[in-house]
């Protein structure tokens, strides 16, 4: 197939859009088009499955459903109460948990939840810096977290002799806790490549009087399918995301085992952070959590690190450096300076599209670069693993990038890896 002739034949519901208004409708094809003849290699997205998408376009985006299951505030909710309750026992089957909350609209609102049902302003808590892998709602100054909370922040081991060299560092989370004594202890990153040891965590949390949150937001699919250690039993409450690696909507989603704090969560969310909850999106969570509960999740999940495996190991043999030296999840975190002192992350992620490859710039840690340019590129294989690619093709991903970042953007080079990329696309297509 030609990389001109990339249009996608136009569905049912693209002709009920083009009826109405052409301008979206075209752009919607667009974008679709683009997502199937492109590698999808941003770590925190996916494609999710035509089942999911079509919960997410029905008849449910039509309610108000404020409140909860039984406990609503408006009339005609007897529907929206059984898919809640469905979205929400599915949710506790899949994390082996007792509560659950489906309602957030996403990952950094469930975090303000947790913030607002368990901390008071000025509380401190304790996170990893977003330089070194953490999250902007994880204690960022122009973020609420860090706006309204006293943000502490424990440090990656940057001693180059150490074997652990840039991997969290837990006798200093230790040493920061027992100093600052934070009301919470956050763990659970936005770039972090390794397991993450909830137990030691825990055993932090209770020696300074902590209570201990995770956001799994990058991993939830990865714990749900048993290729990553759970936070349960070890952590107080637990938020994530409900795409990425778990392949589902883009939401939010509060688990707990404690029914006092789920109680305090409910309030949180509602009426605290949010009015009438999504429920469209509801039933689409709803759709992906039963997804999730099948074999084939576990198989795609094994697969998903398996190919993360697989790229990390023939970049490194291209010459580039991996931020604590590979990774055990699904992502990946390259030091572009080992291969070219030079190369920006900003430069490779504008190359990288010209030919295709969907990358997003990022810093490593102690990265002396301003975010828009990074010495770093984030790369991720859930949603080529979703595609159906195994490890051959994730080592022919790798060789389609070294290529493009080797020839610094050269058009003709683009343009030929581009045409590569098209061909492997049409070799795997997306979910239909």
């Amino acid at each position: 197939m030609s990389t001109t002739d990339l249009t996608s034949a136009p569905t049912e519901l693209d002709r009920t859009i083009a009826e109405t208004d052409p301008d979206v409708a075209r752009l919607i094809a667009a974008e679709r088009d683009r997502q199937e003849h492109t590698l999808e290699l941003i770590a925190s997205e996916n494609h999710t499955s035509p089942a999911v998408m079509a919960a997410m376009g029905t008849c449910l985006t039509n309610k108000y459903a404020e409140g909860y299951p039984g406990k609503r505030y408006y009339g005609g909710c007897t529907f929206h109460d059984e898919i809640e309750e469905l979205a929400r026992e599915r949710a506790k089957r899949l994390f082996k948990c007792q509560f659950a909350n489906v309602q957030p609209h996403s990952g950094a609102q469930a975090n303000m939840a947790v913030f607002l049902a368990l901390l008071q302003q000025g509380d401190t808590f304790a996170s990893l810096v977003l330089a070194d892998g953490g999250h902007l709602s994880h204690g960022m100054k122009l973020n609420f977290s860090g706006k309204y909370f006293n943000a502490v922040h424990y440090p990656l081991i940057y001693d180059l002799d150490d074997p652990r060299f840039e991997q969290i560092d837990y006798d200093a989370v230790r040493d920061v806790c027992m100093e600052h004594k934070p009301a919470m202890i956050l763990c659970g990153y936005s770039a972090y490549p390794r397991v993450i040891d909830f137990a030691r965590f825990r055993a932090i949390a209770d020696e300074c009087g902590a209570l201990l949150m995770a956001d799994i937001a990058h991993i939830a699919g990865l714990v749900a399918a048993g290729v990553h250690p759970s936070p349960f039993p070890h952590a107080h409450i637990v938020t994530t995301t409900t795409h990425k690696t778990l392949r589902g909507p883009r939401g939010g989603l509060i688990l707990t085992n404690d029914e006092d704090i789920a109680k305090k969560i409910d309030r949180a969310v509602f009426p605290g952070v949010q009015g009438g909850p999504l429920m469209h999106v509801i039933a689409a969570k709803a759709v992906a959590f039963h997804e999730a509960l099948q074999t084939s999740f576990t198989d795609y999940a094994k697969q998903v690190v398996a190919n993360a495996q697989a790229l990390a190991g023939a970049l490194v043999g291209k010459g580039y450096r991996l931020v604590s030296g590979g990774t055990d999840n699904h992502l990946m975190l390259v030091d572009l300076r080992g291969k070219d002192a030079d190369l920006t992350g900003a430069d490779a992620e504008r190359w990288l599209e010209q030919a295709g490859i969907i990358t997003n710039k990022n810093g490593v840690p102690k990265d002396p670069r301003k975010p828009m340019y990074t010495s770093g590129l984030r790369l991720g294989t859930p949603a080529l693993t979703t595609r159906g690619l195994k490890e051959n093709e994730l080592q022919l991903v790798a060789e389609l990038i070294d290529r493009v970042l080797d020839a610094k953007g050269d058009e003709t080079v683009c343009a030929q890896v581009r045409q590569d990329v098209v061909d492997l696309c049409e070799r795997f297509p997306m979910p239909h």
